[in-house]
């Protein structure tokens, strides 16, 4: 089954010449190094794309790619995997790389093929051209990720860990999160500031309780929690603030904005 592009002409371009245009002059020419993952934002690309093709636009993406997302719809399964088939979007299709998915399933008791968690959510499928323009051969494995408590975000990291360990091919993790929604910029990047201090600090458990201590409506804190503790597994030393932005950077309005980071974990060799 493919699935069809849910948000192509509302969160960026439904043309495919225009697309990669855009795409292409988001992602600035840098070094590239291997990472294990990143933290990318997941908003329209005229306000979050400059920071999500920098942040892609310093790493290597390899021909696998696991994209978690969060669940904005409350549709399907609390952890939904996307499990065979493709993904379209105005560049052309990607496949689903189902051998890995089928690993992760049998790694994660938490988890189920569901595609209804997919159908609408915007927050994996605005990754997706990214991932295709830096590398065509790009295979994904999508996951939709709903309402758990901290243990089984660590189970699920733990999972993951276990079956990026077990394959030779190299796997990117992609943790799609915007940071605090809707409040004034200086108090979203002090707010956004606690949140990536414990991303930086590859701290799991800190970042789910600073979020929910502290009110910071990071969208993406779950599947961030799920990367990090996946990153710890595998004995990851190394974070780095990519870039960090907001709406208002764009429309030139910092009255209420949505706050912007990319992160890269980096390999362990890399660290």
């Amino acid at each position: 089954m493919v699935r069809k592009a849910a948000v192509a002409d509302r969160f960026y371009p439904g043309d495919s010449r225009k697309l990669r245009a855009l795409v292409r002059s988001l992602i600035p020419d840098s070094a590239t190094r291997p990472a294990l993952g990143v933290v990318a934002p997941h908003a329209g690309y005229v306000y979050s794309g400059a920071v999500a093709g920098e942040t892609f636009s310093r790493i290597r993406v390899p021909d696998r790619v696991v994209i978690l997302g969060p669940n904005h719809h409350g549709f399907g399964h609390p952890v939904a995997v996307y499990a065979s088939g493709a993904w379209a979007t105005p560049l052309g299709e990607v496949p689903v790389d189902a051998g890995f998915a089928a690993r992760l399933l049998d790694n994660w008791p938490q988890a189920q093929v569901d595609e209804t968690a997919h159908q609408f959510e915007h927050s994996l499928e605005v990754q997706v051209p990214f991932l295709q323009v830096r590398n065509p051969d790009v295979r994904i494995v999508p996951v939709c990720i709903g309402h758990l408590p901290l243990a089984d975000l660590l189970q699920l990291g733990e999972g993951l860990a276990g079956v990026i360990a077990a394959d030779a091919e190299p796997t990117l993790v992609v943790a799609s999160s915007d940071m605090t929604h809707y409040e004034p910029g200086e108090v979203a990047r002090e707010k956004d500031q606690r949140a990536l201090d414990q991303v930086l600090r590859l701290d799991p458990e800190e970042l789910y309780r600073t979020v929910r201590r502290d009110r910071i409506s990071m969208c993406g804190v779950l599947p961030t929690v799920v990367l990090l503790a996946a990153a710890r597994r595998l004995g990851l030393r190394s974070a780095e603030l990519m870039r960090y932005g907001n709406s208002g950077d764009v429309t030139g309005d910092q009255r209420e904005v949505v706050g912007y980071a990319g992160v890269a974990l980096w390999s362990p060799d890399e660290g």
